[in-house]
């Protein structure tokens, strides 16, 4: 009987069959390490969502630190508690003297007439031709130069979207949004102020920053609206100041 005669294309199929009998479960392996490191880093939430819009975002992100500072509330809250067991005289002292700094700190809540303010971008449509397109949105020194006209027309309390600002406040940009005490916001911004209508309002006129605001208004259609406000009920600051650097007086 003649031998049987060598079939290279045999051999090398054979080769191949064997191949991926080694690589395809090798390779379903590492697709389920993929598939589980991406259901851990998700965390049950889809890592590329669709659909959202930074209104949306926002919104969700100021929902997430009010929750959180529900819960600082609440841890405070049982602080107090604890604190009232405590007695003495310095004890008492030192409260009064809290209590005492606790209106002119921003801490409690102001009610009264004064003036509401609104900033808000230029419209969507509004072609700035050579202009940058970043002079056509509300930016953090236009928000400040605002508040500081208001505090300089003896403003006694004043808010931006509705937190108070106390001295250890700092607005921030964040691309087309402003963060106020790690809380970002999209616009229109609605600034309100307590205090004599007259004297605010006309601190507003007299003040160069406002003015130059007031030029982009005419001239590429920002938003501006000061009213005058009978009764303005604004909160006191909740959270907690923290001074880096302060001396007692």
């Amino acid at each position: 009987m003649a031998p049987d005669r060598f079939d290279g294309t045999s051999a090398a199929r054979g080769r191949r069959r064997v191949g991926w009998s080694v690589a395809v479960p090798v390779i379903a392996a590492a697709g389920a390490l993929m598939f589980m490191a991406s259901a851990l880093s998700a965390d049950g939430t889809d890592l590329r969502p669709t659909g959202t819009s930074l209104p949306t975002l926002v919104d969700s992100r100021a929902e997430d630190v009010a929750s959180l500072r529900a819960d600082i509330r609440d841890v405070e809250g049982d602080l107090q508690e604890l604190s009232a067991a405590i007695s003495g005289p310095e004890l008492r002292n030192l409260r009064r003297q809290v209590a005492r700094l606790r209106g002119p700190a921003g801490l409690t809540p102001v009610t009264g007439a004064g003036v509401r303010v609104t900033l808000d971008d230029s419209p969507p449509d509004t072609d700035p031709g050579d202009l940058d397109p970043n002079l056509l949105v509300v930016h953090q020194g236009d928000i400040q130069a605002f508040v500081n006209a208001l505090w300089q027309g003896g403003a006694v309390g004043i808010t931006l979207q509705g937190q108070r600002l106390i001295s250890t406040s700092g607005v921030k940009c964040v691309g087309n949004t402003v963060v106020l005490h790690g809380v970002p916001y999209s616009p229109p911004y609605r600034i309100e102020a307590v205090g004599e209508p007259d004297a605010l309002t006309a601190a507003l006129d007299a003040s160069r920053a406002v003015d130059y605001y007031r030029q982009y208004v005419d001239a590429y259609d920002l938003g501006l609206l000061v009213e005058e406000a009978h009764h303005l009920q604004l909160p006191g600051f909740t959270g907690r100041p923290a001074l880096t650097y302060a001396e007692p007086l």
